[in-house]
């Protein structure tokens, strides 16, 4: 692993803190689950990854999001959101809002498209997060800021669209590993004080059917992500009529378990900086897995959702209107049409998010055909 920025005191004592509350669950049950470990790295209340109060998105934080990227992103977004709300009625639900600029620029457009829903709900588990969220659209939205209501759990019905942006990526996964002699659940050990990794055979259930229907050759290290098909599910229930809209970064399951991606995907962020350590700084970096669209497509079907759409983040933007949009400032205005096209020519691009960022829709009580997914379909690539 190449040489990483060096933490401030501040933030290595925040880290060395969640390293001894993870290492005594360790020591308590014998070893933890890497969906345990990636749980509290990620979530501990005020020491996990998302739950302490460093900036993460952005220049200055451990990546850079779409929606910080352009205005542009949030606008079509916007214009797919519009369309259901139009239709159905209701609101708009976000789960996991990140600096709260998506919902800024969704609800910015909505306002010029004259198409406000009644309300706009974040699902944030983040105090940290809530409170940087609610400063900013105070600030950027103070005219409509009293639509926005912040919510704990997922409501138990809700009516309209649902949207979440590089959310999947973010939910622990399990980590298997097909062995000559079974399939074992890759572990985490605390030995000679550091992280260390173990398999344990991997018992009888859910995971295990889902691993012996994935045809892997032995020594192949994966993730399944049975969480986050369980929040599928849990999204299709609460859902009364509307559309669920996610894009995240993934593949197709044929895709996904190619036999030359046998280290898996956990990839981590800290910042700016990409690498597949997931015991470096606990706390201070995020950790992250592509998402198995095809277990995602399935978990919304069973839920008796329709698969709306799945295609490639560009060709769903294209299909949004992001070149009309970007037209609206002249290219003549160099100082401002040079930076908007440069971000543009990022979302779009199959050298950078264009390509390896999917969108994927499912509808419930909504016939018909999605904005966003006009042209491009991709479902047979599921």
């Amino acid at each position: 692993m190449p040489p990483l920025p060096i933490p401030s005191a501040d933030a290595l004592a925040v880290s060395n803190q969640l390293t001894e509350l993870i290492a005594a669950e360790i020591q308590a049950q014998d070893g933890i689950d890497f969906s345990r470990y990636m749980s509290l790295a990620l979530y501990a209340p005020g020491l996990g990854y998302y739950s302490g109060g460093a900036v993460k998105f952005g220049c200055a934080g451990d990546f850079v999001t779409a929606p910080e990227m352009s205005p542009l992103f949030g606008r079509c977004l916007a214009r797919q959101a519009a369309q259901v709300v139009t239709i159905v009625g209701g609101s708009i639900l976000e789960l996991g809002a990140g600096s709260g600029r998506l919902a800024c620029d969704v609800l910015a457009e909505l306002l010029r498209l004259d198409c406000l829903p009644e309300h706009y709900y974040i699902v944030e588990v983040s105090a940290d997060l809530r409170e940087r969220q609610r400063s900013l659209i105070a600030r950027t939205l103070p005219g409509i800021a009293e639509r926005v209501i912040w919510l704990e759990h997922l409501p138990t019905e809700f009516l309209g669209c649902i949207v979440a942006n590089e959310v999947l990526d973010a939910v622990p996964v399990e980590l298997l590993h097909w062995r000559e002699d079974g399939i074992y659940r890759r572990c985490v050990a605390w030995e000679n004080d550091r992280f260390a990794w173990f398999d344990r055979m991997l018992a009888a259930g859910p995971l295990r059917d889902a691993a012996e229907a994935i045809a892997v050759p032995a020594g192949y290290i994966s993730e399944i992500g049975l969480t986050a098909q369980a929040l599928i599910k849990s999204l299709a229930q609460c859902l009364t009529a509307g559309v669920i809209l996610m894009i995240d970064y993934g593949f197709g399951e044929r895709e996904y378990y190619h036999p030359q991606r046998d280290r898996g995907t956990i990839m981590c962020h800290y910042r700016q900086h990409a690498h597949s350590d997931p015991f470096y700084l606990p706390g201070l970096q995020d950790i992250t897995a592509h998402v198995d669209f095809t277990a995602m497509a399935l978990a919304g079907l069973s839920q008796d959702l329709t698969l709306a759409g799945y295609t490639s983040q560009a060709q769903f933007l294209i299909n949004c209107g992001i070149t009309d949009l970007l037209a609206q400032t002249s290219a003549s205005d160099a100082a401002r049409y040079a930076p908007q096209a440069a971000a543009v020519q990022k979302l779009l691009s199959p050298a950078e998010m264009g390509e390896l960022f999917k969108a994927i829709a499912w509808c419930k009580r909504m016939d018909e055909p999605l904005l966003g997914f006009a042209a491009g379909d991709q479902r047979l690539r599921l």
